[in-house]
């Protein structure tokens, strides 16, 4: 077996990778930090999830308030009028997952795969020509022409991605810990209406589910596919990445550690107990996804991955189990794929400090078989 990393490749793909916590979202950084060694903590009426099984528990025992105020759920009923895929109980939340879930499962997958292959060897061609590619554009563009298939309309690609963009850097960043700004409501509105007219149309419309699973869609594979990308070359995992046989593991460790959204905020809806602590109905769970799945301290490896049920929860659990998990590791698979041969290495990367989730503004990289590597750091 090869492409066993270095302990100092580690230390500087971690070094790397923090930054997009500790320049663009230091109190959460904090936050995840102060009660990563604790499964479970009561600060006041909130209830900070980071252990595996507590985090199991919460979302497949504990009855949720998929409305409550300060929830994905009640950012999305509060923006769009309820009735969304975040907000719903009952028969019509199990009936939305299950319309979304058909066009994310194998076929689906296998239908829009060509549409994000195309823009992979579009904007990854200049890297045979010895230039510099920027990810981050082409993750918005990939994510964006992935939702327009998916979501059959006629908008740009890069349009739809911006504005999906903007609607969570204006509603689901204002529920992450720290001060919120003033008008975030009425910015939060007028960014989803100016998604929601992207995607009118169709005879079954319903813009307001459509607009949350393009915020959901492009925010996450936006924050997740530069971030793997930088592990790879500064971990010195292009070897596994490169390898057919460890290569499907890589990517599951990978979304592991990079954990695009890396907490889940809810708010139970009956009393519970959760590692011995009590949950009272109307308490705010917040759950720990980076810290349940040990991204802050197990590295990515193919060799020695973590185990299904953990890397798993990055995706959430049972009823409450993300279904763009599939499409999620098909893309990475095909961009590490695409960029194993290249072996690139960063030469410049930006932390974005406006987005919802922690990511990267510019993660610029180019092929090398050269061991020089030249980075700008801002």
């Amino acid at each position: 077996m090869t492409g066993f990393p270095t302990a100092s490749a580690v230390r500087a793909a971690r070094r790397r990778d923090r930054r997009v916590y500790t320049r663009s979202h230091p109190l959460l950084f904090a936050l995840l930090a102060a009660v990563r060694r604790r499964p479970v903590v009561r600060v006041g009426r909130a209830v900070l999830v980071s252990g595996a099984e507590p985090y199991r528990q919460a979302l497949t025992r504990i009855p949720l308030d998929r409305a409550a105020a300060g929830t994905t759920g009640g950012a999305a009923r509060e923006l769009s009028g309820g009735g969304l895929l975040f907000d719903q109980d009952g028969a019509g939340h199990r009936d939305t997952r299950r319309a979304v879930a058909g066009g994310l499962g194998a076929d689906g997958v296998a239908r829009l795969r060509p549409v994000w292959q195309a823009v992979l060897a579009r904007r990854l061609a200049p890297l045979g020509a010895g230039l510099a590619v920027d990810l981050v554009p082409l993750a918005r563009e990939l994510s964006g022409a992935t939702v327009r298939a998916l979501l059959d309309t006629g908008a740009d690609p890069s349009a739809l991605a911006e504005a999906a963009a903007d609607a969570a850097a204006a509603a689901v960043r204002d529920h992450l810990p720290g001060p919120r700004l003033p008008g975030a409501a009425r910015a939060a509105a007028e960014a989803t209406a100016r998604l929601e007219a992207l995607l009118a149309g169709g005879e079954d419309d319903d813009a307001g589910l459509r607009a949350m699973l393009a915020v959901a869609a492009v925010n996450t594979t936006v924050a997740a596919l530069p971030r793997a990308v930088a592990w790879c070359a500064d971990g010195g995992l292009w070897e596994q990445a490169g390898d057919e046989r460890l290569r499907p593991a890589l990517v599951t460790e990978l979304l592991r550690v990079v954990a695009p959204s890396p907490l889940l905020p809810r708010v139970a809806a009956a009393d519970a107990t959760l590692d011995g602590c009590p949950v009272r109905a109307g308490d705010r769970l917040v759950l720990v996804a980076r810290n349940a799945v040990g991204a802050h301290n197990s590295p990515p490896d193919a060799h020695h991955p973590a185990p299904p049920a953990v890397a798993q929860l990055v995706f959430g659990a049972g009823p409450h189990a993300c279904p763009g998990a599939r499409l999620a590791r098909a893309q990475l698979d095909d961009l590490l794929a695409t960029l194993a041969p290249h072996r690139p290495s960063v030469v410049r990367a930006r932390v974005d400090r406006r987005a919802a989730l922690p990511g990267w503004r510019e993660l610029t990289i180019r092929a090398t078989t050269a061991d020089v590597r030249t980075e700008t750091r801002a």
